[in-house]
Protein backbone atom coordinates (compact mmCIF):
# COMPACT_ATOMS: atom_id res chain seq x y z
CA UNK A 1 0.00 0.00 0.00
CA UNK A 2 3.09 2.27 0.67
CA UNK A 3 4.17 1.77 -2.38
CA UNK A 4 1.38 2.60 -3.86
CA UNK A 5 0.85 5.86 -2.28
CA UNK A 6 4.34 6.80 -2.87
CA UNK A 7 3.92 6.14 -6.86
CA UNK A 8 0.35 8.39 -6.27
CA UNK A 9 2.38 11.28 -4.68
CA UNK A 10 4.87 10.90 -7.57
CA UNK A 11 2.50 11.02 -10.48
CA UNK A 12 0.30 13.82 -8.56
CA UNK A 13 3.87 16.23 -9.08
CA UNK A 14 4.99 14.98 -12.39
CA UNK A 15 5.40 18.02 -14.70
CA UNK A 16 6.09 17.10 -18.48
CA UNK A 17 7.08 19.83 -19.21
CA UNK A 18 10.35 19.52 -17.44
CA UNK A 19 11.67 18.12 -20.44
CA UNK A 20 11.76 19.40 -23.69
CA UNK A 21 9.11 18.61 -26.12
CA UNK A 22 8.82 15.83 -28.86
CA UNK A 23 6.15 14.25 -31.17
CA UNK A 24 5.36 11.13 -32.80
CA UNK A 25 4.51 10.88 -36.02
CA UNK A 26 4.13 7.50 -38.49
CA UNK A 27 4.78 7.38 -42.09
CA UNK A 28 3.69 4.44 -44.49
CA UNK A 29 5.14 3.17 -47.47
CA UNK A 30 2.69 1.37 -49.22
CA UNK A 31 3.20 -0.56 -51.86
CA UNK A 32 0.92 -2.63 -54.72
CA UNK A 33 0.72 -3.52 -58.28
CA UNK A 34 -1.31 -1.73 -61.21
CA UNK A 35 -1.03 -2.72 -64.69
CA UNK A 36 1.95 -5.40 -63.88
CA UNK A 37 4.31 -2.40 -61.98
CA UNK A 38 5.23 -1.61 -58.36
CA UNK A 39 3.41 1.65 -57.34
CA UNK A 40 3.87 3.57 -54.01
CA UNK A 41 0.98 5.55 -52.58
CA UNK A 42 2.48 9.58 -52.18
CA UNK A 43 0.35 12.54 -51.06
CA UNK A 44 1.22 16.15 -52.23
CA UNK A 45 1.44 18.81 -48.77
CA UNK A 46 -1.06 21.14 -48.68
CA UNK A 47 0.73 23.71 -46.42
CA UNK A 48 4.14 24.32 -44.28
CA UNK A 49 6.69 23.28 -43.78
CA UNK A 50 7.55 21.62 -47.33
CA UNK A 51 4.22 22.90 -48.79
CA UNK A 52 3.67 21.42 -51.94
CA UNK A 53 5.57 19.06 -51.93
CA UNK A 54 4.83 14.91 -52.24
CA UNK A 55 5.40 12.84 -49.05
CA UNK A 56 4.46 9.61 -48.18
CA UNK A 57 1.58 9.59 -46.36
CA UNK A 58 1.77 10.01 -42.46
CA UNK A 59 0.64 12.33 -39.45
CA UNK A 60 0.67 12.62 -35.78
CA UNK A 61 0.07 9.83 -33.68
CA UNK A 62 -2.86 10.99 -31.52
CA UNK A 63 -1.60 10.87 -27.84
CA UNK A 64 -3.73 8.78 -25.69
CA UNK A 65 -6.16 7.94 -28.22
CA UNK A 66 -4.52 5.16 -30.23
CA UNK A 67 -1.28 3.08 -30.87
CA UNK A 68 1.13 3.47 -33.81
CA UNK A 69 -0.38 0.54 -35.56
CA UNK A 70 -3.96 2.28 -35.02
CA UNK A 71 -2.04 5.28 -36.33
CA UNK A 72 -0.36 3.70 -39.52
CA UNK A 73 -3.91 1.88 -40.34
CA UNK A 74 -5.81 4.93 -39.48
CA UNK A 75 -3.21 7.34 -42.24
CA UNK A 76 -3.45 4.55 -44.70
CA UNK A 77 -7.26 4.14 -44.45
CA UNK A 78 -7.66 8.11 -44.98
CA UNK A 79 -5.88 8.34 -48.64
CA UNK A 80 -7.16 4.27 -49.98
CA UNK A 81 -10.63 5.27 -48.74
CA UNK A 82 -10.21 1.48 -47.08
CA UNK A 83 -11.64 0.10 -43.63
CA UNK A 84 -12.38 -2.43 -41.49
CA UNK A 85 -15.64 -3.54 -43.77
CA UNK A 86 -13.49 -2.67 -47.14
CA UNK A 87 -10.55 -4.42 -47.42
CA UNK A 88 -8.29 -3.11 -44.80
CA UNK A 89 -7.65 -6.41 -42.79
CA UNK A 90 -6.01 -7.94 -46.41
CA UNK A 91 -3.59 -5.35 -46.24
CA UNK A 92 0.13 -6.27 -44.90
CA UNK A 93 0.88 -3.58 -42.37
CA UNK A 94 4.53 -4.20 -40.37
CA UNK A 95 6.67 -2.03 -38.68
CA UNK A 96 9.12 -0.73 -40.77
CA UNK A 97 11.90 1.58 -38.54
CA UNK A 98 11.68 4.53 -36.65
CA UNK A 99 13.73 7.85 -38.00
CA UNK A 100 14.82 11.08 -34.95
CA UNK A 101 17.31 12.77 -36.45
CA UNK A 102 16.84 15.92 -34.46
CA UNK A 103 16.76 18.00 -37.69
CA UNK A 104 14.51 16.32 -39.38
CA UNK A 105 11.56 18.06 -39.10
CA UNK A 106 11.66 22.24 -39.17
CA UNK A 107 9.10 22.42 -36.64
CA UNK A 108 10.61 21.12 -33.68
CA UNK A 109 12.22 17.23 -32.98
CA UNK A 110 9.43 14.91 -34.19
CA UNK A 111 10.02 10.83 -34.59
CA UNK A 112 8.50 9.46 -37.04
CA UNK A 113 7.99 5.72 -36.53
CA UNK A 114 7.37 4.25 -40.35
CA UNK A 115 5.63 0.90 -41.47
CA UNK A 116 6.17 -0.96 -44.41
CA UNK A 117 2.11 -1.74 -46.39
CA UNK A 118 0.94 -3.97 -49.55
CA UNK A 119 -1.94 -5.14 -50.60
CA UNK A 120 -3.67 -6.48 -53.94
CA UNK A 121 -5.71 -4.20 -56.33
CA UNK A 122 -5.76 -1.41 -53.92
CA UNK A 123 -8.29 1.20 -54.99
CA UNK A 124 -7.61 4.95 -56.04
CA UNK A 125 -5.79 7.25 -54.44
CA UNK A 126 -7.97 9.64 -51.96
CA UNK A 127 -6.23 12.82 -50.80
CA UNK A 128 -7.70 12.13 -46.81
CA UNK A 129 -6.94 14.75 -43.57
CA UNK A 130 -5.22 17.88 -44.77
CA UNK A 131 -3.30 16.31 -47.87
CA UNK A 132 -3.77 18.55 -51.23
CA UNK A 133 -3.74 15.33 -53.74
CA UNK A 134 -2.89 11.88 -53.48
CA UNK A 135 -1.50 9.76 -56.39
CA UNK A 136 -0.45 6.39 -57.18
CA UNK A 137 3.24 6.89 -58.61
CA UNK A 138 5.17 4.00 -60.45
CA UNK A 139 8.20 3.33 -58.40
CA UNK A 140 10.25 3.74 -61.26
CA UNK A 141 9.11 7.26 -61.46
CA UNK A 142 10.01 8.44 -58.29
CA UNK A 143 13.38 6.23 -57.47
CA UNK A 144 14.48 4.76 -60.81
CA UNK A 145 15.92 1.10 -59.95
CA UNK A 146 15.31 2.47 -56.25
CA UNK A 147 17.85 5.17 -56.45
CA UNK A 148 15.96 8.38 -54.62
CA UNK A 149 18.75 10.33 -55.65
CA UNK A 150 17.45 9.79 -59.34
CA UNK A 151 13.48 11.19 -58.29
CA UNK A 152 12.96 13.14 -61.10
CA UNK A 153 9.31 12.66 -62.16
CA UNK A 154 6.00 13.84 -59.91
CA UNK A 155 2.40 12.41 -59.90
CA UNK A 156 -0.41 14.54 -61.13
CA UNK A 157 -2.14 17.27 -59.72
CA UNK A 158 -5.87 16.48 -58.07
CA UNK A 159 -8.41 19.18 -57.56
CA UNK A 160 -8.22 18.72 -53.55
CA UNK A 161 -8.90 20.95 -50.58
CA UNK A 162 -5.31 22.28 -49.37
CA UNK A 163 -3.88 21.65 -45.65
CA UNK A 164 -1.15 19.85 -44.14
CA UNK A 165 -0.30 16.58 -44.36
CA UNK A 166 2.54 13.20 -43.68
CA UNK A 167 5.32 12.77 -42.57
CA UNK A 168 4.44 14.42 -38.74
CA UNK A 169 2.47 16.85 -40.75
CA UNK A 170 -0.87 16.43 -39.63
CA UNK A 171 -2.06 19.86 -38.10
CA UNK A 172 -1.78 20.21 -34.80
CA UNK A 173 -3.18 22.46 -32.20
CA UNK A 174 -2.85 26.12 -33.17
CA UNK A 175 -1.62 25.35 -36.42
CA UNK A 176 -3.48 26.82 -39.52
CA UNK A 177 -4.18 25.19 -42.81
CA UNK A 178 -2.88 26.25 -45.50
CA UNK A 179 -3.98 27.64 -48.69
CA UNK A 180 -1.96 25.63 -50.80
CA UNK A 181 1.27 25.14 -53.06
CA UNK A 182 3.26 28.84 -52.22
CA UNK A 183 6.30 30.12 -53.89
CA UNK A 184 8.47 27.70 -51.91
CA UNK A 185 6.68 24.57 -53.03
CA UNK A 186 9.66 23.27 -55.34
CA UNK A 187 12.16 24.65 -52.38
CA UNK A 188 10.71 22.77 -49.91
CA UNK A 189 10.97 19.46 -51.41
CA UNK A 190 14.84 20.18 -51.20
CA UNK A 191 15.21 20.65 -47.20
CA UNK A 192 15.99 17.80 -45.44
CA UNK A 193 15.20 15.19 -47.65
CA UNK A 194 18.80 13.41 -47.31
CA UNK A 195 18.62 10.23 -50.15
CA UNK A 196 15.26 11.47 -51.91
CA UNK A 197 15.42 14.15 -54.18
CA UNK A 198 11.98 15.51 -54.45
CA UNK A 199 10.26 14.26 -51.40
CA UNK A 200 9.50 16.10 -48.31
CA UNK A 201 11.28 15.47 -45.15
CA UNK A 202 13.67 12.58 -44.61
CA UNK A 203 11.13 10.73 -47.03
CA UNK A 204 13.22 9.50 -49.66
CA UNK A 205 15.75 7.28 -47.44
CA UNK A 206 12.11 5.80 -45.80
CA UNK A 207 11.24 5.17 -49.40
CA UNK A 208 14.34 3.63 -50.57
CA UNK A 209 14.68 1.42 -46.84
CA UNK A 210 10.62 0.14 -47.51
CA UNK A 211 11.57 -1.06 -51.30
CA UNK A 212 14.96 -2.50 -49.75
CA UNK A 213 12.53 -4.42 -46.74
CA UNK A 214 10.09 -5.62 -49.56
CA UNK A 215 12.89 -7.16 -52.12
CA UNK A 216 14.54 -8.65 -48.79
CA UNK A 217 11.30 -10.29 -47.04
CA UNK A 218 10.02 -11.94 -50.76
CA UNK A 219 13.10 -13.58 -50.57
CA UNK A 220 12.70 -15.81 -47.55
CA UNK A 221 8.88 -15.26 -46.21
CA UNK A 222 5.42 -15.95 -48.05
CA UNK A 223 4.65 -12.39 -48.48
CA UNK A 224 4.61 -11.96 -52.20
CA UNK A 225 1.48 -13.74 -52.11
CA UNK A 226 -0.23 -10.79 -50.24
CA UNK A 227 0.03 -8.95 -53.43
CA UNK A 228 -2.36 -11.09 -55.06
CA UNK A 229 -5.86 -12.63 -54.93
CA UNK A 230 -6.78 -15.18 -52.88
CA UNK A 231 -6.04 -17.80 -56.08
CA UNK A 232 -3.28 -16.79 -58.15
CA UNK A 233 -0.73 -18.71 -61.22
CA UNK A 234 2.37 -19.27 -60.48
CA UNK A 235 2.68 -16.55 -63.88
CA UNK A 236 1.03 -14.06 -61.61
CA UNK A 237 3.19 -14.93 -58.61
CA UNK A 238 6.55 -14.54 -60.83
CA UNK A 239 5.18 -11.00 -61.84
CA UNK A 240 5.12 -9.92 -58.39
CA UNK A 241 8.98 -10.80 -57.86
CA UNK A 242 9.66 -8.77 -61.48
CA UNK A 243 8.15 -5.82 -60.47
CA UNK A 244 9.66 -6.08 -56.84
CA UNK A 245 13.09 -6.69 -57.48
CA UNK A 246 13.02 -5.44 -61.37
CA UNK A 247 14.48 -8.15 -62.87
CA UNK A 248 13.00 -10.42 -65.11
CA UNK A 249 12.88 -14.00 -64.09
CA UNK A 250 13.12 -17.29 -65.99
CA UNK A 251 9.61 -18.83 -66.43
CA UNK A 252 10.88 -22.39 -66.04
CA UNK A 253 12.95 -22.07 -63.10
CA UNK A 254 11.02 -20.11 -60.95
CA UNK A 255 8.30 -22.34 -61.55
CA UNK A 256 10.19 -25.12 -60.33
CA UNK A 257 11.86 -23.16 -57.48
CA UNK A 258 8.78 -22.31 -56.35
CA UNK A 259 6.88 -25.48 -55.83
CA UNK A 260 10.09 -27.28 -54.52
CA UNK A 261 9.50 -24.76 -51.41
CA UNK A 262 7.45 -26.33 -48.71
CA UNK A 263 4.37 -24.61 -47.78
CA UNK A 264 4.60 -21.84 -49.90
CA UNK A 265 2.16 -22.39 -52.16
CA UNK A 266 -1.12 -25.25 -52.80
CA UNK A 267 -3.06 -25.95 -55.20
CA UNK A 268 -6.32 -25.19 -55.75
CA UNK A 269 -7.70 -28.55 -58.10
CA UNK A 270 -8.93 -25.95 -59.99
CA UNK A 271 -7.34 -23.99 -63.09
CA UNK A 272 -7.71 -20.66 -64.50
CA UNK A 273 -10.81 -19.63 -66.42
CA UNK A 274 -8.82 -19.37 -69.80
CA UNK A 275 -5.29 -20.18 -71.14
CA UNK A 276 -2.19 -18.20 -71.61
CA UNK A 277 -2.34 -15.17 -74.51
CA UNK A 278 -0.02 -18.07 -76.83
CA UNK A 279 -2.93 -20.73 -76.22
CA UNK A 280 -2.46 -24.32 -75.18
CA UNK A 281 -3.31 -24.90 -71.38
CA UNK A 282 -5.38 -23.84 -68.67
CA UNK A 283 -2.51 -22.50 -66.00
CA UNK A 284 -3.02 -24.19 -62.43
CA UNK A 285 -4.41 -22.28 -59.58
CA UNK A 286 -2.90 -21.96 -56.36
CA UNK A 287 -3.17 -20.11 -52.93
CA UNK A 288 -1.12 -19.06 -50.34
CA UNK A 289 0.66 -22.18 -48.23
CA UNK A 290 1.18 -22.48 -44.25
CA UNK A 291 4.86 -21.44 -44.67
CA UNK A 292 6.09 -18.73 -42.56
CA UNK A 293 9.36 -18.78 -43.89
CA UNK A 294 11.08 -19.96 -46.74
CA UNK A 295 13.46 -22.38 -47.09
CA UNK A 296 14.81 -22.68 -49.48
CA UNK A 297 15.00 -19.22 -49.80
CA UNK A 298 13.95 -17.47 -53.17
CA UNK A 299 17.21 -15.07 -53.81
CA UNK A 300 17.39 -12.47 -55.49
CA UNK A 301 19.35 -13.14 -59.00
CA UNK A 302 22.49 -10.98 -58.46
CA UNK A 303 22.25 -13.01 -55.01
CA UNK A 304 22.19 -16.16 -56.09
CA UNK A 305 25.04 -15.22 -58.53
CA UNK A 306 26.69 -14.02 -55.44
CA UNK A 307 26.71 -17.16 -53.38
CA UNK A 308 27.57 -20.15 -55.99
Amino acid sequence: MADRQGEDAFLAAYDPRAFEPIAVTVDVVALTLRQGALHVLLVRRGGQPYEGAWALPGGFVQAGRESLDEAAARELAEETGLDAARGLGRVHLEQLGSYGRPDRDPRMHVVSVAYLAFAPDLPEAQAGGDAAAAEWVPVEAVAPQGNPDAATARPMEQDRPAGIHGGGSGRRSGEAPGDGAGPDADRGADRGADRGAGLAFDHGTILAEGLDRARAKIEYTPLATAFLGEEFTITELRSVYEAVWGRTLHAGNFHRKVLSVPGFVESTGTTAGRGGSKGGPRARLYRAGDARLLHPALLRPDREDGVR
